[in-house]
């Protein structure tokens, strides 16, 4: 790709990721960790509050960064994804895991190349993917007290649908920033946290649909 903006995007969500998964594997392998995490809800509590922080300061004020707090705010919230991710490694098979994360890059690769190709203009999908993303989290909530498996898998399989076209919008809409005169290597950190949250989504509900898990 000739977009120097998409290839950094890339690469900084390539590290998150490698981050995030190098920090949950390590993590699940250590039984006090795994204890001082999930077995206290308030580090628990902590961890996915600072998560959120992070997300909501990186998506807000990235632009107003200095490059380099903006790069280890990002890589510091890839770090305390990975500490809660480390659950994935206790509940399900590593074969299983790598089986779904290469799918996963696959498919990922594939609907940016058609985010980046695509001649249509998706301004106008954001709306509805984030009004669909809402409507999901709603009765997410919902089914925590109904427990039904069936609407569970009914979720993930539209969250996947959702993320897809996030991918593609998202790919499209960093193509189109190239030209914006802002600084390149906050909008690579900008776009490589948007991406970033668009693959762990896809992964973690193929996933839980396709994953098998560790007895």
């Amino acid at each position: 790709m000739k977009n120097n903006l998409i290839s950094k995007t890339f690469l900084w969500m390539c590290f998150g990721l490698l981050v995030t998964f190098a920090t949950g594997y390590l993590t699940s392998t250590s039984e006090v960790m795994l204890e001082n995490i999930f077995l206290n809800s308030w580090t628990y509590i902590i961890l996915i509050i600072v998560e959120l922080v992070l997300v909501i300061v990186l998506s807000a004020r990235v632009m107003k960064m200095k490059p380099a707090t903006a790069k280890v705010c990002f890589l510091l919230y890839s770090f305390v994804s990975g500490l809660t991710f480390a659950s994935i490694f206790v509940v399900f098979e590593v074969s299983s895991i790598i089986l779904v994360f290469l799918v996963t890059a696959v498919f990922f690769a594939l609907l940016s190349l058609i985010g980046y190709v695509t001649k249509i203009d998706l301004t106008k999908v954001g709306v509805y993917l984030l009004f669909g993303l809402l409507a999901v989290v709603i009765v997410s909530l919902i089914n925590i007290f109904i427990g039904s498996s069936t609407l569970e898998l009914i979720l993930s399989i539209i969250i996947i649908a959702i993320f897809i076209g996030y991918t593609i919008y998202d790919v499209q809409r960093i193509k189109y920033l190239e030209n914006s005169g802002l600084p390149e290597d906050n909008l690579a950190i900008y776009g490589a946290l948007e991406l970033y949250l668009d693959f762990i989504n896809l992964f973690l509900r193929l996933l839980q649909i396709f994953g098998r898990s560790d007895d």
